[in-house]
């Protein structure tokens, strides 16, 4: 009976602001506000705020509301452990079979050939102090990338 009162309350007084607002030619947010109180009296006639007040007031729908948040914590223990794990033991025993067969022999040899990686060679070697072997480390290099 409290609760329908204040209810009650509320929506009249939200409507009172909405009225102010109209009258200083803000007719959107008087709209608005409007709305926002008639919210208060709308669950009062549909008795959800009566259901709200009984459930308040049960010891069974708290114990109903303990035993639903244990459920949610032992769903989502369950679903941080099977990430963590990498899935079901079906799906962790697929990927362990697809993953070997997926990966060809050769597949962790590079690609490139030891010949074509940058700084292996004549370039990779101290240079002298003489120009000329400086010149014919340049000229190698050239010639390796074909130039």
């Amino acid at each position: 009976m409290i609760a329908e009162t204040v209810c009650s309350a509320v929506s009249a007084a939200g409507l009172g602001i909405a009225v102010v607002t109209a009258y200083r030619k803000r007719f959107l947010a008087a709209t608005r506000i409007a709305a926002y109180s008639l919210v208060p009296v709308g669950l009062v006639m549909t008795g959800v705020v009566g259901w709200l007040a009984d459930t308040a007031f049960s010891p069974t729908a708290w114990a109903g509301f303990g035993v639903l948040g244990a459920a949610w914590l032992l769903f989502a223990g369950t679903r941080a452990v099977e990430r963590r794990r990498g899935g079901t033991r079906a799906e962790r025993r697929a990927a362990r079979g697809g993953q070997a067969e997926a990966v060809a022999p050769g597949a962790s040899a590079p690609s490139l050939g030891p010949g074509n990686r940058p700084g292996t060679g004549s370039a990779a070697t101290p240079r002298a102090t003489g120009s000329t072997e400086d010149f014919s480390d340049i000229e190698a290099i050239l010639k390796k990338h074909g130039i």
